[in-house]
């Protein structure tokens, strides 16, 4: 009988890991559409993955957290930019995140931009910026705190 309850309970603790996961998108058309048509905004995350200290404690303390996870599938479509040193990327998407990179004049990392995207009669997007911000100590309450700020606007 205990076997079947620790059985159990691992595999309930399992499903419940996998429910927490999020969907970060790398390719911003795709988002574009997603946030357009799901009416919310893009939270662009600038970020060095395998290398900036401040962007992985960023991910760790907030981004990988049950209330983080709750308020962006609630509230945003999640959009990875990142400029690794080592992981390899395609050319198209290096050039796709120094385009935005430039655009949004996003000079450190971590940096999150939060954009609405809107479309246009010849069916071009347009990204327009709320604001950003990037670490903020605290923890998720904090963080979320100053972001719903930048979308509430």
């Amino acid at each position: 009988m205990k076997k079947i309850i620790l059985i159990f309970t691992f595999l309930i603790s399992g499903f419940i890991a996998q429910s927490q996961e999020l969907k970060w998108y790398s390719d911003v058309s795709v988002a574009s559409d997603l946030s357009i048509k799901e009416n919310k905004p893009m939270f662009l995350f600038f970020t060095g993955s395998d290398w900036c200290g401040w962007c992985i404690r960023l991910q760790k303390e907030v981004f990988k957290t049950p209330e983080f996870v709750k308020w962006a599938t609630d509230n945003v479509i999640l959009v990875e930019l990142d400029f690794p040193r080592k992981n390899e990327q395609t050319d198209a998407v290096k050039m796709q995140n120094a385009q935005l990179q430039q655009q949004l004049q996003v000079r450190g990392y971590p940096t999150v931009w939060f954009v609405s995207a809107t479309k246009t009669a010849e069916a071009k997007v347009n990204l327009n910026a709320l604001g950003s911000t990037g670490y903020v100590a605290g923890g998720p309450k904090v963080w979320l705190e100053g972001a719903n700020k930048i979308i509430k606007k």
